[in-house]
């Protein structure tokens, strides 16, 4: 259970960094001062190599994070899993751009009339309305 002066800190940490009640929630349950965290290396170690984030503050503000060495190299891998997907994405979209029939379609648009453009605009927009 909570007690009060987590609840302040965790409302204090809230305004002093911009963030989510959540976030500050958890910033609150596993942080370390500078001097505790060196103090106590041994313990806030064990920590993080179980799973969880330890925060090391320095006046009250949060300076760095503490993480297992399974989670540093998630978080690397993020980026080119991200990439590579973008990638794939994009290949795709080209591809059913490069069909003739787009490719017809791209030149009707690119030589209609601007009263036909107008049209085509009005039908669209009453599809989607």
């Amino acid at each position: 259970m909570k007690t009060r002066s987590q609840s302040r800190k965790v409302s204090k940490l809230q305004r002093q960094h911009k963030i989510n009640r959540g976030d500050a929630r958890r910033l609150a349950d596993v942080s370390y001062t500078a001097t505790k965290a060196k103090n106590e290396f041994g313990r806030v170690l064990e920590q993080a190599i179980h799973g969880t984030t330890v925060f090391i503050t320095k006046h009250d503000s949060p300076r760095a994070v503490l993480i297992s060495i399974d989670q540093f190299q998630a978080l690397e891998r993020a980026p080119q899993l991200k990439l590579n997907t973008l990638s794939e994405q994009f290949d795709a979209l080209l591809d059913h751009m490069q069909t003739p029939a787009a490719r017809r379609g791209m030149a009707a648009a690119f030589n209609a009339s601007s009263k036909r453009l107008g049209k085509a605009a009005v039908a669209s927009a009453r599809k989607c309305a």
